[in-house]
């Protein structure tokens, strides 16, 4: 009885290894090997983000992957290759993305945010911080009327 859980365990391990395939491909030359092994490692998969297409098993990894094959066998050279990706599914997927307005606001627009938020906390004028009470009671005789001088001198009177 103790055994069944070992044995389904067991199982998986071999379910999960032969899930995991290798593609043989034949190439004309080690040149073209060569080349097809660079350019999957230097095209990013689109829907797995950071990875390149040989490390992602995503299906259009795989379908970039027999592209890449396809236009290689047809003698296309690697930036051909790279330029038929770009038309394709767009700058993404190079590491390296060429210097285009869009990519130069991608790195002004932060820098200027930085700038501009220092800018406004230098500018910004501190708040003034309250005077330490010269003596215990300020008084403004100028707003009291009579009847209120003469309490106020009477209650000043009693405290002392």
């Amino acid at each position: 009885m103790r055994k069944i859980p070992y044995f389904f365990t067991a199982l998986l391990f071999c379910a999960i290894t032969a899930k995991a395939a290798i593609e043989v491909r034949n190439f004309a030359s080690a040149q073209q090997e060569q080349d097809y092994q660079s350019l999957t490692q230097e095209l990013r998969c689109p829907q797995c983000q950071n990875n390149n297409i040989a490390d992602s098993n995503a299906t259009i990894a795989v379908d970039m992957r027999e592209k890449v094959y396809e236009l290689l066998s047809q003698g296309q050279s690697k930036q051909q290759v790279v330029d038929y990706m770009v038309q394709r599914y767009g700058n993404f997927v190079t590491y390296n993305p060429p210097l285009t307005p869009a990519t130069m606001l991608l790195w002004a627009v932060p820098v200027c945010l930085v700038l501009f938020g220092g800018i406004l906390v230098l500018r910004r004028k501190p708040k003034k911080q309250p005077q330490a009470k010269q003596s215990a009671v300020q008084i403004n005789d100028e707003n009291l009327t009579q009847a209120e001088q003469q309490r106020l001198q009477q209650l000043l009177k009693d405290k002392e």
